[in-house]
């Protein structure tokens, strides 16, 4: 794998990069708001760090999500089908505005908030089977099924369909560059799976996302067969990988961080603000999903030339203490409102009620269930998944009770 290198040509040793992107990425910030990098991939981009330019960049609707606005020979990126290519990931107004019009009702704050009880209940599912183990990770065991649970049953996603799911979503987002061919496996196994599931639904409607969806397509005409099943794709994947690393990251720093543990322990008031703190923190997004200028473009001072690759810092920004004083502290008494741990503006993630509260209801049942609750390493020897573009932990290893 080719190692990221800045402009001055020094090399980003990438497993730091993995390990602790902060102090990487907060170099670069206080060197300058912008900086012409080389990624893993050993294509040029340019690298926005400080929070009010990725603020701004976010919102500007001259910072394209369109790979057609690249310019020639540059951008390549993840090579996906086109039936899981025409995804939102991939789109600016209008078809941005239209496809997500289609499923912006599912994800409001009202229905979300029906999906509570049920939420709770398979939290409390699976805390119950780790109740007689003195040891856990808990992310095998709790941050990684929780959010399958409940994203594979708003969509309607039949139980005998999801052990799989976890394993190829990884080998897709965190691909292991020694063996290139499991992403293409993965990339191949996931077509399969939701071209079955779609035509599944289509034989047997139910009462869920999915079997509406299929209703819009088939019914109304507004979504083509590709743009219904990348639609259910990055549903599916976004909503299992980006929780399941906001509760695994959220549950690591406050075991690393017992002062603000307590806290929120003497008071549950907190819970809201401390979702919004822990998502700053540490965030389950270092890099926001790269964009392209539709014209040459003033950024922090720097001008980027049409159709160049520009990576928004969420990992620099949310460290910048122009934004947030002390910001490599974690202080669940902070106002964290304004943090871009799930996008801003018209790109702003879709599922963040939903993320929101499975994160609350994960942390609450957790250390209501297990008030000894303690890492069984050290918060130095946590390993991070080797993926540029989500940061996770290969596991969580806990003790349950006080020893």
């Amino acid at each position: 794998m080719n190692k990221p290198t800045t402009q001055s040509g020094k090399d980003v040793d990438p497993e730091r990069l993995f390990q602790d992107p902060y102090a990487v990425y907060g170099r670069l910030r206080e060197e300058g708001p912008v900086h012409q990098v080389t990624g893993t991939d050993g294509l040029p981009a340019w690298l926005v760090t400080r929070y009010e330019d990725v603020r701004q960049a976010f919102a500007d609707p001259r910072l394209s999500l369109d790979k057609r606005h690249a310019a020639p020979g540059g951008y390549r990126g993840m090579a996906l089908p086109p039936a899981l290519d025409a995804n939102l990931l991939n789109m600016d107004p209008p078809d941005h505005t239209r496809i997500r019009r289609m499923v912006s009702k599912a994800f409001t704050p009202r229905h979300v908030e029906r999906l509570r009880v049920p939420v709770r209940r398979a939290a409390d599912q699976l805390l119950d089977a780790l109740a007689d183990e003195e040891r856990a990770d808990l992310i095998s065991a709790y941050a990684a099924p929780l959010p399958i649970t409940v994203i594979c049953d708003l969509l309607g996603v039949p139980l005998s369909r999801r052990p799989d799911f976890r394993a190829w979503t990884d080998a897709l987002v965190a691909p292991d560059p020694a063996r290139p061919e499991r992403a293409r496996d993965a990339v191949g196994q996931l077509l399969s799976f939701f071209t079955r599931l779609i035509a599944d639904k289509r034989a047997t409607p139910a009462d869920d996302l999915l079997s509406a969806l299929i209703a819009v397509r088939d019914q109304e005409d507004r979504l083509s067969e590709d743009e219904l099943m990348s639609l259910a794709f990055l549903i599916l994947v976004a909503g299992y990988e980006n929780t399941v690393h906001l509760i695994g990251n959220a549950v690591a720093a406050l075991l690393a961080a017992p002062d603000q543990l307590a806290a929120l322990r003497a008071d549950p008031g907190l819970l809201d603000g401390a979702v919004e703190e822990l998502a700053r923190y540490d965030g389950p997004v270092p890099l926001a999903i790269r964009r392209f200028p539709t014209e040459d473009i003033a950024i922090g001072g720097v001008t980027v030339p049409a159709g160049e690759t520009v990576l928004l810092s969420l990992a620099a920004a949310h460290r910048d203490p122009r934004r947030f004083p002390d910001a490599d502290r974690l202080d669940l008494g902070r106002d964290a409102a304004g943090h871009l741990a799930l996008g801003h503006g018209i790109h702003y993630c879709l599922g963040a009620p939903l993320a929101r509260m499975e994160t609350g209801i994960a942390l609450t049942a957790l250390f209501d269930r297990f008030p000894d609750l303690s890492l069984a390493v050290s918060a130095q020897d946590l390993r991070r998944r080797p993926s540029m573009r989500s940061r996770g932990l290969i596991a969580l290893p806990v003790r349950t009770k006080h020893v």
